[in-house]
């Protein structure tokens, strides 16, 4: 079962994300970075993620869109213009519902557009619904993983 990434850099939505997947009954691992740079050095197999038996490629990315160092944008990016991830699906999860943001993600390939709600009790319901399209009727989450070339997948940096 492949993991799901979660890139998220206030600890208490960790903490709210996990408790959510737990009472949605995900049993996709949840891998989780803080910032944008960990979700590149990730995808590239770079540091410490190059063991891929701790650190397999995951079958979706949730991206917040404001984190330090690399945005999420540049994130969304960087994944749509390497080839080796760039079919990855990505649902962009945010406190952002402004006009401009949801449709900078569309325009940057992503996959779908989640506002994290107000309260943290709510997050079970927005969790369950993406587990009832991306992990139950999504055939994404069950493809094999394809060949990965982690000189392909260094090769474009966010912000380029």
């Amino acid at each position: 079962m492949k993991p799901i990434l979660y890139a998220e850099d206030e600890q208490d939505d960790v903490i709210f994300m996990e408790r959510a997947f737990r009472q949605a009954g995900i049993e996709h691992p949840l891998h989780t970075v803080s910032d944008g740079g960990e979700v590149i050095a990730y995808l590239c197999g770079k540091g410490k993620y190059g063991n891929r038996d701790e650190y397999p490629m995951p079958g979706l990315v949730l991206l917040d869109l404001d984190m330090p160092e690399t945005s999420g944008f540049d994130v969304l990016k960087w994944i749509r213009s390497t080839p080796a991830v760039s079919t990855l699906p990505v649902l962009v999860l945010t406190s952002s519902s402004q006009p401009s943001d949801i449709e900078r993600a569309s325009l940057l390939g992503a996959n779908g557009y989640l506002v994290k709600p107000g309260k943290p009790e709510r997050l079970v319901d927005v969790v369950k619904a993406f587990k009832d399209y991306w992990l139950s009727h999504d055939r994404f989450a069950e493809r094999p993983d394809t060949p990965h070339n982690p000189a392909t997948v260094g090769a474009v940096k966010a912000g380029d």
